[in-house]
């Protein structure tokens, strides 16, 4: 067999790892040996969003591929190994630790952050913004520090401004220029920007030229700026614009440009035709490209290349952007400049809120080529197919940046060319959305996976969901926005009808609006939470249990080997020694493994079923009540310690939050809901990531809405300044009530936001002014939610019947035998061996396990049969006992004993049951998974008879319905 040759990838970054998905997808890594050298120790992640990492975002949730992606594809990838020499002439290059021979190389080394050489820059006082080790550095820089700065007003800049900010310092940002992101911007745009930068406390000095940095009195540092001014600061970030890597290239005789980068022809080839280079090392036609869209679009040209596409080249790229930059919409599209001779240009300027918007023309008015957007991107995705399509503008150009309901113009999908590109980053033409429709993809995700369209920077999310539903409707594909095969209607739809016509109960709602069937696990708890939302009822009423997935079911969060985490409400973090004593005393008897939470509660992990109950008793007694951490509900509100005790606090922060969360706790809603109360604008609760967040200022609370600091974290925009307590209330409850009426089934603030037309101005109408004339009614049903509160723990501990769910074994005292602490955290994990997968025959003739009293309608149980977990699942009749069915109570995806635990349900006209864990469906006539064929359960004949529950074997034949024998 032939070797086959080397195919070396010089950098592991953005651009390098897209190259290699790029080599695989055309076949390449089956004809070479691909091997990716990276100076990093991280696998290749996403630099595009690497702020996340400091809001505390694990750095395995920013990794570009799936664990295995390498080793499924035969690459070889070598991290913290620096490639430091290529010998050309041999054509091998040189590692710290190795040699390796190359037929094709592919440099792709990127950029490093430009530190001008100002005396003093060293240190804490010469920070950079790059990479997740510069990431790990400013924040241990930060620690016990007041005040940050960060040289360098662009993109990055202010990036790193958040950064800071979100570390609790106190920022400045100075800029060179005249005003901010002056590559984006033009001068009008910069200023608005500035204003909506220092509306969120940070401080911006433009045309600050800074000549050194020296020792300082009260901070560690002291800046000099040119004009004989300064600035006392404790860490400096440098973030003044990047140089191309080129060191390697440049030493091995590479061809480079006058101002650095590897020059590259339109085929990405450098002077040397075996090496190619790509991303922002690369330097055509003399622009390097900070983007990295750009990058891809060469990564692509180069597999192509190598496939044997003679006709791929690289002939520039689109540096629009599209961004948000601490809450603050950004946009640049085309000639933001107006550089193109004779343009003219609309403008349109908010002095009331800060925004801004300019539309560029061609000077003979028929093209537009530009535009600069400040405060809302709403007007992006239209404006940047008219340039990208070259499509006529309207006969008034100015509406498509005049607000919204004043005659502005929107660009419908229908009205766009197949050329037109929806995802930059993956270069996905309407043409290739359109195709992949034609082709069978009827589902978004779907679509995704086969386009790539929309995983890049996400950008083109709303734009690549007009279009595909555009695409549906257009084959006569209806858009389905049905909840479930059970219910034609959305969550919001289902709320309306649920308040309009006094609707109490799922089954009142099937009736008369629904498919018929049981029910799913994706409408029950969505009509769980609607009920609980419209009426503020006892989830655990009998009437609601069927509905609630595990966690509402047994009010507590299920952990991934079945057992449950406790934590009780702990008010805006406030908490006394003794409660603080009691919840150690309690973790010590019920050996829990503890844990502080980011919300500021103490979290006891491990609690098996039986044992919640005796748990919570101790704590109510203790004066604790349920910290609803298990729903979808108001969770916690947390605070820093404000005027009472930091000498920076203005406001009561610890105050406040506690009036909050007593007034919010209970709450359901769509999705879980985080506050956050910060005494100053140095943020330290954390406010602007939360859904509701509240800064304190002089004059009063600045006022934040829709934050998010999950896997895509999101700012929180500021809704209202300077508000008192009382319009600050007002305001919350009206905000929570319209979320909980018009979001969609677990939609989060930000996401609800993000689709909300009219954007955030549409929302302050709806709050603030009342545009919609529902205010007074959204304050009551706030208010009946506050006057009906109950803790649901108590209500179950004073309900004997309410207490029998929670049986590990309806049958049997015992608990859980496969369940084991070992050492490790004091984790409990299950056993190794358990005893409900044996393959062992059941019981040929009818065995009885248990009562049917012990059954719970239209939901599951466990019983133990000679050790083997059974689930049992019942749905009463008016007639008869009834209809049981019986399956292993073993999951064999979590490996954990949780089925009788999962939601009861049908698909198709068939019962199932869905796993708790991880939602896979199990049919309960066979045991059958519905999504994974190579997996099932075990099912059992099951009956009732004569007020007994029986099981045996399942017969060859399958399932028999089971018999009703009456007494």
């Amino acid at each position: 067999m032939t070797q086959k040759k080397n195919l070396i990838i010089v950098g592991n970054g953005m651009v390098g790892h897209y190259c290699a998905e790029q080599l695989v997808m055309h076949g390449l890594h089956e004809q070479y040996d691909v091997h990716i050298f990276g100076e990093e120790r991280h696998q290749a992640y996403d630099r595009v969003h690497l702020t996340e990492y400091m809001t505390g975002q694990d750095a395995l949730a920013l990794r570009l591929h799936q664990e295995d992606f390498h080793d499924a594809h035969g690459i070889t990838l070598h991290l913290n190994d620096r490639v430091t020499h290529i010998n050309r002439d041999e054509k091998i290059i040189v590692t710290e630790s190795m040699q390796l021979p190359y037929s094709t190389l592919i440099l792709a080394t990127g950029a490093l952050p430009f530190v001008p050489p100002v005396p003093g820059n060293t240190g804490t006082a010469g920070l950079v913004y790059r990479t997740l080790e510069d990431l790990d550095l400013i924040r241990d820089s930060a620690s016990n520090v007041q005040h940050g700065t960060v040289i360098g007003g662009g993109l990055l800049g202010l990036e790193a401004a958040n950064a800071l900010k979100v570390l609790g310092l106190n920022v400045s940002v100075i800029q060179l220029a005249s005003h901010l992101m002056p590559a984006q911007l033009d001068e009008e745009g910069g200023r608005a920007l500035k204003h909506r930068i220092e509306a969120l406390g940070i401080d911006v000095r433009v045309q600050h030229q800074t000549q050194e940095i020296v020792a300082g009195t009260t901070h560690r540092h002291k800046l000099i700026f040119a004009d004989n001014t300064s600035l006392e600061t404790d860490l400096v970030v440098f973030s003044a614009g990047i140089k191309p890597q080129d060191n390697l290239a440049r030493t091995c005789g590479l061809a480079i440009g006058q101002r650095g980068g590897i020059v590259i022809d339109n085929h990405c080839r450098t002077s040397d035709p075996d090496i190619f280079a790509v991303g922002e090392c690369a330097l055509w036609e003399g622009k390097i490209f900070g983007l990295v869209a750009p990058g891809y679009t060469m990564a692509r040209v180069v597999s192509a290349l190598l496939a044997g596409d003679t006709e791929a080249a690289f002939t520039g790229a689109d540096m629009s952007t599209k961004l948000k930059l601490q809450g603050v919409d950004v946009g640049s599209v085309g000639d933001a400049h107006g550089l193109e001779p004779g343009s003219t240009s609309y403008r349109f300027i908010g002095e009331a809120d800060g925004s801004y918007r300019r539309l560029v023309l061609s000077a003979d008015g028929k093209r537009i080529t530009g535009a600069v957007l400040v405060g809302d991107n709403s007007y992006y995705d239209t404006i940047f197919q008219y340039v990208q399509n070259r499509i006529a503008p309207p006969a008034d150009p100015a509406t498509l940046i005049l607000p919204r309901g004043e005659g502005a113009a929107l660009l419908g999908a229908d009205a766009l060319p197949e050329t037109a590109t929806i995802c930059s980053c993956h270069n996905v033409t309407k043409g290739a959305i359109s195709a992949a429709v034609g082709q069978g993809c009827t589902d978004l995700s779907a679509l995704k996976n086969e386009t790539k369209a929309g995983t890049g920077c996400g950008g083109c999310a709303a734009l690549l969901k007009n279009v595909f539903e555009t695409e549906l409707s257009a084959r006569g594909i209806t858009v389905d926005r049905s909840l479930c095969e059970h219910f034609s209607y959305t969550r919001q739809e289902l709320y309306s009808l649920v308040r309009v016509h006094g609707i109490r109960s799922f089954e009142e709602l099937m009736a008369q609006y629904g498919n018929g069937g049981l029910g799913c696990d994706i409408c029950k708890p969505v009509v769980g939470s609607v009920l609980a939302s419209a009426w503020n009822k006892p989830i655990t009423d009998p009437l609601y249990i069927p509905l609630q997935d595990t966690n509402d079911t047994f009010m507590g969060n299920m952990q991934k080997n079945g057992t449950y985490s406790v934590v009780p409400r702990i008010a805006g973090g406030e908490i006394t020694p003794d409660k603080l004593i009691i919840l150690g005393q309690v973790a010590k008897k019920y050996n829990l493994y503890t844990k502080i939470t980011g919300g500021q509660r103490v979290d006891l992990f491990g609690a098996q079923l039986h044992q919640l109950p005796a748990i919570w008793a101790e704590l109510l007694d203790a004066g604790f009540e349920t910290g609803h951490a298990y729903g979808k509900s108001t969770r916690t509100v947390k605070s820093c310690v404000g005027s009472t005790w930091c000498r920076y606090g203005v406001q009561d922060s610890v105050g406040k939050a506690l009036d909050l969360e007593n007034r919010y706790k209970g709450l359901r809603s769509p999705h879980k809901l985080k506050f956050a109360v910060s005494g100053c604008t140095r943020e330290c609760a954390e406010a602007q990531s939360k859904d509701v967040g509240i800064i304190a200022t002089e004059n009063g609370w600045n006022f934040f809405v829709c934050g998010n600091g999950g896997m895509r974290p999101r700012h929180a925009e500021l809704f209202a300044t300077d508000l008192d307590s009382e319009t600050l209330v007002k305001y919350i409850d009206r905000f929570l009530m319209f979320y909980i009426r018009t979001a969609d089934k677990l939609q989060r603030t930000s996401v609800w936001r993000e689709g909300l037309e009219g954007g955030l101005e549409y929302l302050k109408d709806v709050i603030i002014h009342d545009s919609l004339g529902i205010c007074e009614e959204l304050e009551q049903q706030m208010q009946h939610v506050v006057d009906t509160y109950h803790c649901e723990w108590k209500d179950a501990l004073t309900d004997q019947e309410k207490l029998k769910r929670f049986r590990t074994f309806v049958n049997d005292s015992r608990p859980d035998p496969n369940i084991r602490t070992v050492p490790e955290r004091d984790q409990v994990k299950p056993a190794d061996n358990q005893p409900e997968q044996s393959l062992t025959a059941g019981p040929a003739e009818w065995t009885d396990l248990c009562a049917r009293e012990d059954l719970v309608a239209r939901s599951g149980v466990v019983a133990l049969y000679n050790d083997i977990q059974v689930a049992l699942f019942y749905l009463p009749d008016a007639y008869g006992e009834g209809q049981v069915f019986a399956v292993d109570n073993h999951d064999p995806f979590s490996h954990a004993n949780v089925l009788g635990r999962g939601l009861m349900g049908d698909l198709n006209g068939e019962p199932v049951v869905a796993s708790p864990l991880y939602k896979q469906h199990f049919r309960l006539t066979d045991g059958a998974c519905l999504e994974d064929v190579t997996k099932s359960i075990r099912a059992w004949d099951a009956r009732i008879h004569h007020g007994r529950v029986e099981i045996r074997a399942l017969s060859t034949a399958g399932a028999v319905p089971t018999e009703t024998l009456m007494a």
